[in-house]
């Protein structure tokens, strides 16, 4: 348990004036394109609570975007890190290896989907197991085609800016982007032209249609979704989609990823998003959640596509660093103990009554959607105008911030509403976070 008490704590306006004057430094010493969310400076955090240079005590909606999954300064971690460190912070795994590599690889090949032969190798962050997990699936199949969703988010390199759907701020002039990258519509009921019954239809055949029409199955390495897309907008696909999709992508040959990097480690009420249509992916790609914190990733898949690679081709002087597989070996064994996918669906139960009750009453809410600890809403104009409403979602934000909720949000039209605790966060301070959204969104909705 965090020595943090577990109640939000208002000492000055949000930000303080400590938090402003280290912004001031921010501004004089940061490049400019770092952004921030939210000024407010963190000195302590544990359980739902980040504490700030002034004293403040927020309560924390965003878990550092979904990372802290199993809270800040969760016991397990600091104690094997502390260990870690006080036994060495670096070798390089390619140089001279440690076992704490491989306790992280045995744990990832048993909690991922499917009962196969795998294997698995350590990066540094998302970005880096996406790009991994294409080099992989190029080198296997021999082909170079890669299929991308609208409103897909796998990172901010060269190659996942290119599999990104987003211009701003993600893409926007930062080309040429890497080649060989199509685009396909997103499973997406709420947007979709028919509706949702229309989507579960009619949404696969549209994708696979187009792989045939612009790619060629033949001409295709991998399919890379997100089984829940997260900076796109939490968007779900339609029931079906994901499981039908990857037996497509089996019968021709072609690698379906699995990027569970934001929906991985027991964030969506399973250890992997993937398990919920039972879907077992060729390769996953996992990081945020997996170390509680600490910089770590991985791309998990069958042993015959991992041990395709020849030696020294996959690596990087950092991946799987031994203080963050000792981190991720904590937190693993924080959500073993504490069945965090079960309380994960216990968060799904506290706030989507109190969702589903506002949405009654304000047609803004255009929909509601997620699963588990990875939740959502969506803004619109209301009245059956389903322009997305980006300015009021940003006014609510706004209001949430100013009383000490942590929140974040998303959206290719930034008009969703994300909710990610952390699942350390106690039933009261979920409650009082829901209390704050819900006087923040009135408020700004009139």
């Amino acid at each position: 348990m965090s020595t943090i008490e577990q109640r939000r704590i208002l000492s000055t306006a949000i930000p303080g004036p400590r938090s402003e004057e280290l912004h001031r430094r921010k501004a004089a010493t940061v490049s400019a394109g770092v952004g921030v969310g939210l000024p407010v400076y963190v000195e302590r955090a544990g359980g739902g609570i980040l504490v700030d240079a002034d004293g403040n005590q927020l309560i924390d909606f965003g878990s550092g975007i979904a990372v802290t999954t199993v809270g800040n300064a969760a016991p397990h971690v600091v104690e094997r890190v502390q260990q870690q460190v006080d036994d060495f912070t670096h070798t390089c795994f390619m140089v001279t290896p440690y076992a704490e590599y491989l306790d992280v690889c045995e744990q990832l090949n048993e909690l991922t989907p499917g009962d196969h032969d795998k294997r698995s190798a350590l990066f540094n962050s998302g970005a880096e197991a996406v790009e991994n997990a294409v080099k992989i699936a190029r080198h296997y199949t021999g082909r170079q085609a890669v299929v991308a969703f609208d409103h897909g988010y796998h990172g901010r390199t060269n190659l996942t800016m290119a599999l990104t759907a987003k211009n701003m701020p993600y893409k926007h002039k930062f080309g040429p982007f890497a080649g060989e990258i199509y685009r396909v519509p997103a499973s997406y009921p709420f947007r979709w032209p028919g509706g949702p019954a229309d989507c579960a239809k009619e949404s696969l055949d549209v994708v696979t249609t187009m792989i045939h029409a612009q790619v060629g199955e033949e001409n295709c390495a991998a399919v890379i979704l997100e089984p829940i897309q997260g900076e796109g907008g939490f968007i779900v696909p339609a029931p079906g989609f994901v499981k039908s999709l990857a037996e497509w992508c089996a019968e021709h040959g072609i690698v379906f990823i699995a990027d569970e990097v934001q929906t991985g480690f027991c964030r969506t009420g399973d250890w992997f998003a993937s398990e919920h249509e039972e879907v077992v992916p060729d390769l996953i790609t996992t990081a945020k959640g997996i170390a509680g914190g600490l910089p770590l990733a991985g791309v998990t898949g069958r042993a015959e596509i991992m041990d395709a690679i020849h030696a020294s081709g996959l690596g990087g002087t950092y991946g799987g660093n031994p203080v963050a597989c000792a981190a991720a070996l904590g937190a693993i064994e924080t959500m073993k103990e504490e069945d965090l996918a079960t309380r994960a669906r216990q968060v799904e139960a506290i706030f989507l009554p109190r969702l589903r009750a506002l949405a009654e009453r304000y047609p803004q809410i255009g929909d509601i959607r997620g699963r588990g600890a990875m939740l959502a809403i969506e803004l619109v104009n209301g009245g059956g105008d389903l322009t997305p409403a980006s300015e009021l979602t940003a006014t609510v934000n706004r209001n949430c911030h100013a009383e000490g909720l942590v929140t974040l949000t998303c959206g290719t039209y930034g008009n969703v509403f994300r909710f990610l605790p952390p699942l350390s966060a106690s039933d009261e301070l979920l409650t009082e976070g829901l209390d704050i959204f819900e006087a923040a969104f009135e408020k700004a909705a009139g």
